[in-house]
């Protein structure tokens, strides 16, 4: 069982950094990408500066340029968005033909045994595809997919992929329709 986790957890590592390796020759390294991640990150330092200068000003015309320029981050937002779907979609369908060739080698194999019996939502893909009852036993799904997205988030950070505080911030508030990054937003799956 520990060489099975152990595998699991390098199949997972090996396929984060692929994926980031993809991701950097198709996205990262473009001008485009570079001049949308500059401008999303100079639009954000002004609109936080703005809105801490005004504070809780009640001034229509100052509001009206403090939702003025948050469309515009949104815009910029949807604009690197787009550019980065497309590599995405490329990544997800391989990654996909991927998975469905481990899972059928660990297909009804025990893989890991959890310290703790998980919610009913999740024990559907805790337990797939494994004979018995005990919902501590862990399917290579539910261990992967744990390990990716671990393994995928701090990789970004380790590399210099991973958005500005400052930006997750803003794009948490714009997202969830929050003011001054009081929400955030979790993307486990960029």
């Amino acid at each position: 069982m520990l060489a099975d986790c152990l595998l699991i957890i390098s199949i997972a590592f090996f396929t984060a950094l692929a994926g980031e390796g993809i991701t950097y020759l198709l996205v990262y390294r473009s001008d485009q990408y570079k001049k949308l991640k500059t401008e999303m990150e100079r639009k954000t330092k002004r609109l936080e500066k703005k809105k801490q200068e005004t504070g809780d000003a009640t001034d229509k015309t100052a509001r009206k340029r403090l939702e003025r320029d948050e469309e515009r981050l949104k815009a910029t937002n949807r604009d690197m968005s787009m550019f980065k779907m497309k590599s995405m979609f490329a990544i997800g369908l391989a990654f996909t033909a991927l998975l469905s060739t481990f899972n059928s080698i660990f297909d009804g194999k025990v893989v890991a045994k959890l310290p703790f019996t998980p919610i009913s939502l999740i024990q559907g893909l805790s337990h797939r595809s494994l004979i018995g009852d005990d919902m501590t036993d862990c399917s290579f799904i539910f261990l992967y997919l744990l390990c990716t997205m671990t393994i995928r988030q701090n990789l970004q950070k380790l590399l210099g992929f991973a958005p500005s505080r400052a930006m997750n911030r803003q794009q948490g508030a714009n997202s969830w329709g929050g003011v001054g990054g009081q929400n955030q937003q979790f993307n486990y799956f960029r």
